[in-house]
């Protein structure tokens, strides 16, 4: 394609009145609808949208079970969920392009049967390799599923009422991770692990059956794919899957114990800086760097990674802690049936009040929500039951909810404001945060757990003395528990010692888990103050930019 024909339409443009036209190609026109098709719409992007996330959170929520089937070590257990990352957090680099050059028909026809094969791809998973070709696949594919959840839900809703449809589009695929945990128990009990996949499945063929049926409305076509973007795409896609990869893997394998993080780091530099370099000095650049480098942008892109830091507190510091007090998916349920309940709150919240002026009250909102359950938390003891937790992390779903979606609003609006060539960027801006972001959390407060836990476990084993007679009377009656098992003192005694040992380190983990709440919450204080810094000033920036005006 020559630069002349760039952004050339492709065919008739669509009869479109000034209510119907979408505010850029590769989106769907917005046609008034019956209340029935409207209906219609809302349940297929429901549909969508769950299935979107469910199937790495299901991988995720039963990757021992699927460890043990494979034989897998903890280590290759946990590059399942880093191959889903590592594709699906690139994958609008070339998908958004797709969509405005050969239409929403063409991109579901082509996108739905593949992301409804690799599902069931799963069910013949034998080997360690087969299933990280799986899971990579599939995280390709399942961007299209996410993008077909925001675009049903916006004609649900009218292009009068778009906003609070791409808030609730884009927060469906939250509801995943406590749905994959509130369903694994009784599909496990159904079968083995594949009947999780099977379930995956079906609902992928559901998904593929309701896209069929009801088609979105035509979109406007674009030529806008050059040669240069494949460049882009194979500089900037390696670059972001290694990055993922050091993040998933650093805390598991340990950051400074294995040589080939350093050199992935190293390679995703080069390759990250060979990528922006190519797109510097193209003129149609897939990212739009200028923009990107702007100081706002900068502050949205450290904003938005920041909230989703602060909501690992939840998917790695509530739910850490009573996995290692030994809850079991079971007992958990009625904590996620607590999340589910947040979530669905928190994206109602904002999807009925979404406005020019509710966008940064409802981030404010979601922050301090985050610093209050962190605080709540962080008194967390041995005795800490999931009950005793309902309040907090029902307070994080909520915030959970809450920022997705204006986030999303003020990315795309700032977009949209230089033009749309700019939606590109915003796009691949969005999901690299989120994505990156969610990695970040659990990695850096994963290993600060796992150091300030030796650190207690040292103090607490220091600090026991055999002749101590609180310490003696602890080991007597660890001892006393394999009586009835074990005549030979000598080896009650060693067995004493080592379930001493055992509730040691226990403790330990429970004061470093407490440690992490606290740090959480002080964080989001940070961000907070952070954030409340910049909007005054911006203010002060216009208020004053309008007396200027005024007097001139």
């Amino acid at each position: 394609m020559t630069q002349s024909h760039y952004g050339e339409p492709i065919g008739p443009t669509p009869a479109w009145d000034d209510e119907e036209r979408p505010s850029m190609p590769g989106s769907a026109g917005m046609p008034a609808h019956s209340m029935r098709r409207r209906i219609a719409y809302a349940l297929v992007s429901i549909l969508c949208g769950i299935t979107a996330g469910l199937g790495n959170a299901l991988v995720s929520a039963n990757l021992p079970q699927i460890q043990g089937h494979l034989g897998l070590t903890p280590v290759e257990g946990q590059w399942l969920p880093a191959a889903y990352l590592m594709t699906s957090v690139s994958a609008n680099l070339l998908l958004f392009k797709f969509r405005q050059q050969y239409g929403l028909r063409r991109f579901a026809q082509i996108g739905m049967p593949i992301y409804a094969l690799v599902t069931l791809l799963h069910l013949a998973v034998e080997s360690f390799g087969m299933a990280l070709f799986v899971r990579a696949v599939s995280g390709f594919a399942t961007s299209v599923l996410s993008s077909f959840a925001t675009l049903y839900m916006t004609q649900a809703f009218g292009k009068r009422l778009s906003r609070r449809g791409m808030v609730i589009g884009v927060g469906l695929s939250q509801l995943a991770t406590p749905i994959a945990w509130l369903l694994s128990p009784p599909l496990l009990d159904l079968g083995e692990w594949r009947t999780l996949y099977l379930f995956e499945s079906g609902l992928a063929l559901c998904c593929l059956s309701a896209v069929s049926l009801l088609h979105l409305p035509l979109s406007q076509r674009v030529r806008v794919y050059e040669w240069q973007d494949l460049v882009t795409f194979l500089l900037i896609a390696p670059a972001l899957a290694l990055l993922a990869a050091v993040l998933a893997q650093g805390r598991t394998q340990w950051w400074t114990t294995q040589p080939w993080m350093a050199w992935a780091l190293i390679a995703a530099l080069l390759l990250g800086m060979a990528g922006l370099a190519f797109e510097r000095y193209r003129e149609h650049p897939l990212i739009q760097l200028r923009w990107l480098g702007t100081a706002d942008t900068i502050r949205l892109v450290i904003g938005a990674i920041a909230i989703r830091f602060l909501l690992s507190e939840q998917t790695f510091g509530a739910v850490g802690l009573l996995r290692q007090l030994g809850m079991g998916p079971d007992q958990l349920q009625p904590l996620y049936a607590c999340m589910l309940f947040g979530l669905v709150v928190g994206i109602a919240v904002s999807a009925f009040t979404i406005s020019d002026a509710t966008i940064v009250p409802q981030i404010l909102v979601s922050i301090v929500l985050i610093a209050v359950a962190s605080f709540l938390d962080h008194d967390s003891t041995s005795l800490t039951r999931p009950h005793d937790m309902f309040l907090s992390q029902t307070l994080v779903s909520v915030g959970a909810g809450l920022f997705l979606g204006p986030l999303l609003i003020t990315t795309m609006s700032r977009a949209l404001a230089q033009g749309p060539a700019f939606i590109i960027s915003a796009t691949v801006l969005f999901s690299i945060s989120q994505s990156l972001g969610g990695l970040l959390g659990p990695a850096a407060l994963g290993s600060f757990q796992f150091v300030r836990e030796h650190e207690y476990s040292a103090a607490i084993n220091a600090n026991i003395d055999p002749t101590d007679p609180v310490a003696a009377n602890r080991l007597r009656l660890q001892s006393g528990t394999y009586a009835k098992v074990l005549t030979d003192p000598v080896l009650r005694q060693a067995e004493g010692v080592a379930a001493l040992a055992q509730a040691a380190t226990q403790q330990a983990n429970v004061r470093a888990y407490d440690d992490v709440f606290l740090l959480t919450g002080q964080l989001a204080i940070v961000d907070l103050a952070w954030s409340l810094f910049h909007i005054l000033r911006r203010r002060r920036r216009e208020k004053r930019a309008g007396l200027i005006a005024v007097t001139t």
